[in-house]
């Protein structure tokens, strides 16, 4: 009885994480249909560039940050300098309309992300990665969204771009994150930002812990100010592939461990009672999402159990068997035909590696930005 109850129970929460919930968004966006409501405009904007050892990059960064369309007057750039020590800062200088900003010591992204939160004087503030490039229009439009007064914070569209500068296919995975982002703006907010370029409202920039992810952080506490963070398809980052997809693994498993703290520091917010829809998303998204992993194993090893039980278990238990072998030859050739399967098991993979290092007490704030393909797309993407 206890391997049946595991069995099923471990199943409905794969299903409902990967599929239940976003047909319940789906189902209920109709009726919610909290679209944004945006109109150009033009506060005072900070654009906060946080960098460390980006020299590089950075100098194509600030360019292409200088020719956005949005009236200069109004767009303070700052560089925070994560206590670089190459010719990251030297570059900074060189623009008369960039503030550098300096960490005395190396602390990490976001200790030099609020640096520059305190010598910010925007009424909206625009975070970026040196290793994204944006369309001239994208602070234009991403500012858009605060026309809304329940936008609280705003997020962007990542697309990868090759060797050649042409926007990669995004794969399955992408596609339905973007699809599952755009519900839960409709319905009522997203449960974390793209780090790589987001936008929030100042006051929603407070607090600013800086051992824990910025993204995740920001979009918590919109809703904690009653605020939302919404999705803004026509506001995209374009950045080139890393070179080592190696390296990727270890990224996905670091991205974890900090969204973990996080979590785990903020899971009053989790509290339906209190925060009520923003409750069931960040819990369904976030929560769920990262237990799938211990759920595929307690749902392997319980249908192990259950083998002699009926045809539909021996059934199942081969299906298992089958998909992680697939993906495992996937693992090892590098197949494109079984990319999916391979995705699948070692996202996972690395969320299992994720919790365990977390549960170790390890916490990371410090990061080296990843080596990528070519330092920033040079294209205006079409």
């Amino acid at each position: 009885m206890t391997a049946l109850i595991v069995f099923w129970s471990a199943t409905a929460l794969i299903a409902y994480a990967w599929a239940g919930y976003p047909l319940l968004l789906a189902a209920l966006a109709p009726l919610f249909d909290r679209r944004v409501v945006k109109r150009p405009m033009t506060p005072r904007v900070t654009f906060v560039l946080t960098a460390f050892n980006e020299e590089a990059r950075l100098r194509a960064k600030i360019e292409n940050t200088l020719a956005q369309d949005y009236p200069a007057s109004q767009l303070e750039v700052i560089v925070a300098s994560d206590c670089s020590t190459d010719a990251t800062d030297a570059i900074a200088t060189e623009y008369s309309r960039v503030r550098l900003v300096r960490a005395a010591e190396r602390r990490g992204k976001e200790a030099a992300q609020k640096l520059a939160l305190e010598a910010a004087s925007g009424e909206v503030i625009v975070f970026s990665d040196v290793s994204t490039a944006l369309p001239s229009t994208a602070v234009s439009s991403i500012v858009a969204n605060f026309a809304d007064p329940t936008v609280g914070c705003v997020s962007s569209v990542d697309r990868f771009v090759d060797e050649d500068g042409r926007v990669s296919g995004e794969g399955v995975y992408v596609r339905y994150e973007m699809w599952l982002r755009a519900l839960e703006t409709r319905v009522h907010s997203l449960v974390g930002l793209s780090g790589s370029f987001f936008a929030a409202r100042r006051r929603v920039c407070h607090p600013w812990p800086v051992d824990r992810q910025s993204d995740f952080t920001t979009a918590l506490n919109a809703a904690r100010r009653g605020l939302r963070a919404v999705l803004d398809a026509d506001s995209v980052g374009y950045y080139c592939n890393i070179d080592d997809e190696r390296a990727e693994g270890g990224r996905k498993v670091r991205t974890i461990v900090r969204g973990l703290a996080v979590l785990a520091h903020n899971a009053g917010v989790m509290n339906p009672f209190r925060y009520g829809v923003f409750a069931w998303q960040l819990a369904s998204h976030k929560l769920c999402r990262w237990l799938v992993p211990i759920a595929m194993i307690a749902a392997l090893g319980a249908n192990a159990i259950l083998l002699a039980q009926s045809p539909f278990y021996l059934t199942a238990f081969a299906a298992q068997a089958l998909f992680y072998i697939v993906a495992m030859v996937g693992a090892l050739t590098g197949a494109r035909a079984l990319r999916l399967p391979t995705f699948v098991l070692l996202s996972h993979t690395a969320i299992l590696i994720a919790w365990w290092r977390f549960a170790s007490g390890e916490r990371i704030t410090h990061w080296t930005p990843s080596s990528r393909l070519a330092a920033l797309p040079t294209i205006e993407p079409r």
